[in-house]
């Protein structure tokens, strides 16, 4: 009898522990969303309570950005060639997507190249069938956008055709750099050795996102890009009034030393997630990059873009302000002709 007593106090204790256990248990609790929440806290009743923390989607992008291998400096590997390197390698083995006017395209284009638009690239690439993909357009520069809309969405060997359609073939048809270089007289130009304004550190740009993940974030991000088109700035705009922007010049320093810069602009060059150091671009200005030609800078436009800043392209870059000083990626008409077809007969 006495056994039995302790069992029954045992399994009535076993018993007690075990509602207690389950009072606590959280019924419900478990969050779909668990990425874009935090439990905070526990009511007395047992029921779970949340507080609301959305994830912060810029580190949520540039996180997922990084461990995949999407940093600025690997879209801007090995990502622009020559018209003669495309033909030494046998133009027919590209996916060539023209990106210019579709009157345009009729009347000359590379042979095989499809036409589409800068918003449609994505969905254009995915008739590649497996080929490298290049990017044409006019002057090299609205191609750099398409590149970094590719290059982040799977397509990395795609690359852009070095000064466009200008650079394929000589006939004034095709060329669009030669009225667009000039050599400014403005004093906002500061003469060499040039005088580069020292980093400040600023807080990440703010935007948001109906998504959660780095990949979805990305996608969405990548369209919103490409629905805003082309994003360039006249140089004429920046060398007047370069206080109305965040100037970044993107030269090596010895290049600065060489041919002097903006007045104000920074140098912020590597610019990369890995280093951290966009947080020394300014999300609450309009972020202009300069280079050599604007064909650099649109990469790099593009992916600020992407990554929640403002920020525009200043068209065919140095060419565009000093052009007589250039010793080096400087404009010149093709002395080669390569072929073309289409209803202009060139």
């Amino acid at each position: 009898m006495k056994m039995k007593k302790i069992s029954v106090l045992s399994l009535l204790i076993i018993t007690s522990l075990m509602i207690s256990f389950t009072s606590c248990k959280k019924e419900g609790c478990t969050d779909p969303l668990a990425n874009n929440y935090d439990e905070k806290a526990k009511k007395d009743d047992g029921t779970c309570t949340f507080d609301v923390v959305p994830i912060d989607v810029y580190v949520e992008l540039t996180d997922y950005l990084k461990a995949n291998s999407l940093d600025l400096d690997d879209v801007l590997t090995s990502w622009i060639i020559s018209a003669a390197d495309v033909n030494t390698a046998v133009v027919s083995t590209y996916y060539i997507i023209d990106l210019r006017t579709s009157a345009d395209f009729d009347e000359a284009h590379i042979p095989g190249a499809v036409n589409a638009t800068l918003a449609n690239i994505v969905t254009q690439a995915g008739s590649a069938g497996g080929k490298p993909i290049l990017i044409v357009c006019y002057t090299g520069q609205g191609a750099a956008h398409g590149l970094v809309a590719l290059r982040l969405s799977g397509y990395s060997s795609s690359q852009v055709l070095k000064w466009g359609m200008s650079g394929w073939h000589s006939n004034a048809f095709f060329d669009k750099w030669t009225a667009n270089c000039a050599q400014t007289t403005s004093s906002n130009w500061v003469a060499a050795p040039g005088n580069i304004t020292s980093d400040v550190s600023f807080s990440e740009p703010t935007f948001t996102s109906t998504n959660t993940t780095g990949a979805d974030i990305l996608a969405e991000r990548v369209t919103t890009m490409l629905d805003g088109g082309f994003l360039g700035v006249d140089a004429s705009d920046v060398i007047t009034t370069p206080s109305n922007y965040f100037i970044n010049n993107y030269w090596e320093a010895a290049t600065v030393v060489t041919y002097g810069n903006v007045s104000g602009a920074y140098r912020i060059n590597p610019l990369t997630l890995e280093l951290d150091n966009f947080i020394n671009l300014d999300p609450s200005k309009t972020i202009v990059t300069y280079c050599w030609t604007g064909q650099t800078s649109s990469v790099v436009t593009a992916y600020l873009t992407v990554l929640g800043f403002t920020s525009k392209s200043l068209k065919f870059g140095s060419n565009s302000m000093i052009y007589d000083n250039l010793t080096s990626h400087k404009w010149a008409a093709p002395t080669t002709d390569y072929t073309v077809e289409g209803t202009g007969g060139y």
